[in-house]
């Protein structure tokens, strides 16, 4: 076996290892420096993993959970240190007497920020109870100094932080005492019986009532201006009764209201609130009543009037129902192609409700009325006008005696008449027509009533609308028409079928806002498709 040094020196690379540890001189070294290339192990298919990956991985852990939990860490290592500081700003504080401020500077603010960071401490609570008791001792100092805007700030502050109620109705006792000494109470007990026998009870502070006040708030048993009191509420409470009398529900309401303030145990008080009640109650009666005969300016004047005397919510909903009204009367004067009244009332119903679904709906058919007139001829000669009416009347008439007084559109009986008062609105040939038709129009709605097909009593009762000039007995259809719909609501609510219900509601409502039992009926539907709780 041929070992290292069978190798002939001339076959070994220059510098090479000659097998005993030495290596033979070459070019591979140079003064003792060896410069012969370093071969790398060859690299396998797998590598072996480092442990960087786990630290890099590590690292953007630890940033992810301290940005996630970096309040509630320093809400864990350093609330007592924070509170600790306010503990000591709030003695501060206290110390140079800086008990309250409304920038949280104060003793009071800096000791209940400690106590919320850090509750589990007395040192706050015990700082508090001191706070308390120097302001208490504060405002005896003030009562003591004639300082009474001071002391009352100052009594105020105690009494928040709960110093005790006897310490601080002591100091109460002497301020107010101290302050009756300097008013002047029999001068200030004059000019207030003087007011009174002037009349001039309220509107001022040299008034009657705020001068008996001012006296009671500093001698609550003064006999003199408890009695004066009496009698100036007395006088007041006379006076609102002869406002009830003469229909001033807005100057009664208020007197009694002011008598309320001053004492609401006066004797006199019940009467004439129950007074007052009933005039309202009035009020609502003879509104409801003008509405439902269709007497719009006075029933919304009686629905103003009670918003003057303070029942708003009873004359916002009175106000919508004379609106609705109004719309549906310029509905009915633009059937009638009487477009200027008709105008007159959509602006009467804008005024009062210009948001409300019904004055828009009456804007949309006043301008279809209005397109219908001008396609139908308006402006047509008289003779071609004439001759047109003639035909229309003619149509009608076959219509009526196939029985097609409503259907099909635009070639019924009512539709044909109608088109013809389009066009001659006073020619005699169509005002015979229409008294004709009339009654047909009414024996229809009355079917459609008998027969609880509401679809064709409002059909008809539409048609009535475009024949009928009577308004008193198209009000009467109305209201007959919408209470039936709400009977149906009724029913519909009691087997449970809410949607039927509300259907029916603004099926009723849109016909007669005020068909009585409408509200009630609201009320119901409401509360029985409020959620459960």
């Amino acid at each position: 076996m041929t070992g290292p040094r069978d190798i002939p020196p001339h076959s070994r690379a220059p510098g090479a290892d000659d097998g005993d540890g030495r290596r033979e001189p070459g070019m591979g070294t140079l003064s003792g420096l060896d410069f012969t290339p370093r071969t790398r192990p060859r690299r396998t298919g797998r590598r072996a993993p480092g442990w960087w990956p786990w630290l890099l991985a590590f690292a953007l852990l630890a940033m992810v959970l301290l940005v996630v939990f970096r309040k509630p860490l320093a809400d864990q290592i350093w609330p007592q240190t924070r509170a600790q500081a306010l503990r000591a700003q709030a003695a501060q504080a206290l110390a140079q007497g800086r008990l309250t401020a409304p920038d949280g500077s104060g003793a009071r603010e800096l000791y209940e920020a400690a106590l919320a960071m850090d509750p589990d401490r007395d040192e706050a609570r015990v700082g508090l109870a001191q706070v308390a008791e120097t302001a208490l001792a504060q405002a005896r100092e003030a009562t003591a100094q004639d300082r009474f805007a001071d002391a009352h700030a100052s009594l105020r502050l105690a009494r928040a932080l709960s110093v005790p109620r006897a310490d601080a109705d002591a100091v109460a006792t002497q301020l107010r005492e101290r302050e009756a000494s300097h008013a002047g109470i029999p001068r200030l007990l004059a000019r207030a019986d003087a007011a009174r026998e002037a009349g001039q009870l309220t509107g001022g502070d040299e008034a009657a009532l705020p001068l008996y006040r001012r006296i009671l708030a500093l001698q609550p048993e003064n006999t003199g201006a408890l009695e004066g009191r009496e009698d100036a509420l007395g006088e007041l409470l006379q006076q609102a009764r002869a406002q009830l009398r003469a229909g001033e529900l807005a100057e009664a309401t208020a007197a009694i209201a002011v008598a309320r303030r001053y004492d609401a145990g006066h004797v006199d008080l019940p009467d004439t609130q129950a007074r007052l009640n009933e005039e309202l109650d009035d009020v609502r009666r003879n509104a409801a009543s003008a509405l439902g005969n269709g007497q719009l300016e006075r029933a919304e004047g009686r629905y103003r009037l009670l918003a003057e005397a303070g029942q708003q919510a009873d004359a916002d909903a009175g106000l919508q129902r004379v609106a609705a009204a109004w719309a549906h009367r310029a509905e009915t004067l633009a059937a009638d192609f009487r477009f200027a009244a008709a105008n007159a009332a959509l602006d009467h119903a804008r005024a009062l409700a210009p948001e409300m679904a019904a004055v828009s709906a009456a804007e949309h058919r006043i301008s279809r009325a209005r397109q219908s007139h001008a396609r139908l001829g308006s402006q047509v000669p008289p003779r071609e006008r004439k001759r047109r009416v003639a035909r229309l009347l003619a149509e009608a008439d076959e219509a009526e005696a196939r029985g097609d007084l409503l259907d099909p559109p635009g070639d019924s009986a009512f539709d044909k008449l109608r088109a013809a008062r389009a066009i001659a609105p006073d020619d005699p040939a169509v005002r015979e027509a229409t008294a004709r038709l009339l009654p047909a129009a009414r024996q229809c709605f009355e079917r459609g009533l008998r027969d609880n097909n509401l679809g064709l009593a409002r059909a008809c009762f539409d048609a009535r609308v475009a024949l009928e000039n009577d308004t008193a007995a198209l009000a009467t259809a109305r209201r007959r028409l919408a209470a039936r719909w709400l009977a149906i609501g009724d029913e519909r609510l009691g087997a449970g079928e809410v949607a039927g219900a509300s259907a029916a509601l603004a099926s009723a409502r849109a016909l007669d806002p005020a068909t009585p039992g409408l509200d009630d009926f609201d009320r119901r539907l409401r509360a029985a498709t409020a959620p459960q709780r």
